[in-house]
């Protein structure tokens, strides 16, 4: 599945990949993680990064590895029933799990979007589901299953600033 773009009337659909995409195949979480860490190392504040892909593709464990690779201490894992996670590190992350959202209004009503965020970084699973209330400016990430523990991990920059998150992770 392609990245997600603003379309007609502010829906969000499938945009076409493009040349400057880049992906990586993992072939285990341990790697999955570490392509997070990477990732890590280039964060600024402000930054968004919208991860989808199916149900257990391995956007917590991608998450866990951001965390990591921002210097996070305690334990990151899928806020599913708390919706947001808020952790220390170098910069703080707050880690968003939309999967039980209906959509962007349920995310807007429980305040998961709020200008805190601009002092650290937002991580996103299950982005899409936040439709025309996604942020234009952010980092897309799409998480693919392949055979065994193996993923495609698409990542798409909207804009120039999210483009160095490209670059760490060719």
């Amino acid at each position: 599945m392609a990245p997600l773009a603003r379309g007609a009337g502010g829906v969000y659909a499938p945009a076409v990949p493009t040349t400057d995409d880049v992906v990586v195949e993992t072939r285990d979480p341990a790697e999955t993680r570490a392509l997070g860490s990477r990732l890590a190392a280039v964060a600024h504040p402000g930054d968004v990064i919208a991860l989808t892909g199916d149900l257990g593709a391995g956007k917590t464990e991608l998450a866990k590895g951001f965390g990591r690779g921002l210097g996070v201490t305690d334990v990151v894992s899928s806020p599913s029933f708390v919706l947001m996670a808020e952790h220390a590190g170098r910069l703080r992350l707050f880690h968003l799990d939309l999967y039980r959202l209906d959509g962007p209004e349920a995310a807007i009503a429980a305040g998961l979007l709020d200008e805190r965020e601009v002092e650290g970084v937002t991580l996103i699973e299950w982005a899409e589901r936040l439709g025309g209330e996604l942020p234009l400016r952010r980092l897309e990430i799409r998480i693919e299953t392949l055979a065994d523990d193996a993923r495609r991990i698409t990542l798409h920059a909207t804009d120039v600033a999210h483009r160095r998150y490209l670059e760490v992770a060719r």
